[in-house]
């Protein structure tokens, strides 16, 4: 499992500063979560789309992070729409749904792709380590900095050994039933699974002693600003003033 594939790129939100990169997504994701209506979220999800254009990231892995995300999404317009009061309905069936919050439920489907497309194309773009040195910069705590660097970068390792563990059981002739064996190797499986994230975090935190850990990673390189970064976050804050102005 290979969670910075959107990092993989050349384009200019590749090489941008990831500071102003996360400057620039936190206030366009409290803009654009506080909008209202349909028409000013559009206005975001536009912006989000030229994002997307300018990164130039990989369509079918894009596609597969936005079809996940939509399907809890989808959820929203069961649940809004039956039981939104409204003045005005239309009736399917059994069914009564109120236009009143059909149309909440696309200001919110709009607002949670826009925002999902700009955390791909500011954030995931860098590479995790990019973005927790940002993260320093911006004064964020450093406990909380290593605590989410050290959770995102591991949950490859434990899903790697996931996988040793299911192609092991696999060479052994194990076929998934609902019978009672099925269950106690799955069991087996998480314990197994535990044992050996416990073992891997003892030799990692050894390996960090080794390298200079004290409850923080030591920085020896430093972001460059450039010109281009900084014309990038003007624009886009002119942007986002000028949405929220007509709105």
């Amino acid at each position: 499992m290979h969670l910075e594939e959107f990092s993989e790129g050349s384009s200019f939100l590749h090489k941008a500063d990831p500071r102003l990169k996360i400057l620039v997504f936190v206030l366009f994701s409290v803009l654009c979560a506080t909008a209202s209506g349909i028409k000013t979220p559009l206005f975001y999800f536009f912006y989000s789309l030229t994002l997307l254009l300018i990164a130039k990231v990989k369509i079918r892995l894009l596609f597969s992070r936005l079809i996940v995300a939509n399907f809890f999404i989808a959820f929203v317009w069961f649940f809004i729409p039956t039981g939104y009061s409204g003045n005005s309905y239309i009736i399917l069936g059994p069914l009564k749904l109120s236009y009143e919050g059909l149309n909440y439920a696309l200001s919110i489907t709009i607002k949670c792709n826009a925002i999902i497309l700009a955390t791909i194309t500011l954030l995931s773009t860098s590479s995790v380590f990019s973005l927790a040195h940002a993260m320093l910069h911006l004064k964020v705590p450093k406990k909380l900095v290593t605590v989410f660097f050290l959770f995102y970068r591991y949950i490859t390792v434990i899903h790697e050994e996931y996988l040793k563990i299911k192609i092991a059981a696999s060479l052994r002739g194990f076929v998934p039933r609902t019978t009672l064996h099925t269950y106690k190797t799955y069991a087996y499986i998480i314990g197994g699974m535990l044992i050996k994230s416990y073992e891997k975090a003892e030799e990692i935190y050894k390996a960090m002693l080794c390298r200079g850990f004290r409850g923080y990673f030591p920085l020896f390189e430093h972001f460059h600003i450039r010109k281009s970064d900084i014309i990038f976050s003007i624009v886009s804050i002119v942007v986002f003033i000028l949405i929220w102005v007509k709105s």
